[in-house]
């Protein structure tokens, strides 16, 4: 009797959960373009941890930076003028399970476009031309990524290809990962490392946070910035490659890139478009 009762009951649980996946399945492979005109919203993970893409201000309790700016931008390119662009805060972690699980539409968070990643996601154009560099304290004695030998210990973000790229140019360093641009910033100041590593476009945020630390040695891996969406969703993909090129047309492009870029000390305007 005990048998036939737990029978029927299994196959309920089979069946929810078969169900459940099959929501799951749903919500990420359906057509983000579509839906997003459908519902007039485009749902973007966005960091707030990265001084000039994506930084939470306290007193407005708001993201702002450049790619706060694009993702509203390219969003009214797609969508028309009432496009409501719909921040989701990821991390460097978080951004491709979030992609993966259908909970954001697209991904813009200074998110270089590489080999690996292709193989899962697509990406946009290149939106922004950054390349790897590294943060020191001045007066410190590591002048390039050469500086960077045994004994001596980098900072780099977890979820971040910064780490890997920094382990086959300095192979003899240490690497210390944290999970977030803050605490590893936080961590460099407190002296847990000798140098912090990623884009040389975050770096100059965080000098200009704080002057006592300056980006050295130039940048030594070129990492283009790229918008990424789920694997297949090629529609999504084209209206964003389009969105790009009409804001650099219009001269929105350039107006987005003077407001967050102009005059911070040894950036180029020139080669990040």
């Amino acid at each position: 009797m005990a048998k036939r009762r737990l029978r029927p009951l299994l196959l309920l649980v089979a069946f929810l959960a078969l169900a459940l996946a099959g929501c799951g399945k749903s919500v990420a492979d359906r057509d983000a373009l579509a839906h997003a005109k459908a519902t007039n919203k485009l749902v973007w993970g966005v960091k707030a941890d990265t001084r000039l893409f994506g930084l939470m201000n306290i007193k407005t309790d708001q993201i702002e930076g450049f790619d706060i700016d694009m993702a509203k931008a390219i969003t009214k390119q797609i969508l028309g003028p009432k496009g409501k662009a719909d921040l989701v805060q990821v991390t460097s972690d978080t951004r491709v399970p979030m992609l993966k699980g259908g909970n954001v539409d697209a991904v813009i968070a200074t998110m270089t476009i590489t080999p690996d990643r292709q193989k899962v996601l697509n990406f946009s154009q290149p939106y922004f031309n950054a390349g790897q560099a590294l943060l020191v304290k001045k007066g410190s004695p590591i002048k390039s990524v050469k500086d960077l030998v045994k004994g001596t210990k980098v900072i780099g973000v977890q979820g971040s290809n910064s780490v890997d790229n920094v382990k086959k140019a300095a192979p003899q360093t240490q690497v210390l990962q944290l999970s977030d641009y803050a605490q590893a910033f936080t961590a460099l100041k407190s002296g847990q490392g000798d140098a912090l590593t990623t884009d040389n476009g975050i770096l100059y945020g965080m000098s200009e946070q704080d002057h006592d630390y300056v980006v050295v040695g130039g940048t030594f891996t070129k990492e283009p910035y790229g918008i990424a969406m789920n694997k297949g969703q090629d529609n999504l993909t084209k209206a964003m490659n389009t969105a790009v090129d009409q804001l650099r047309a219009n001269g929105t492009y350039a107006k987005l890139i003077n407001k967050w870029f102009k005059g911070i000390p040894g950036f180029s305007l020139k080669e990040v478009e």
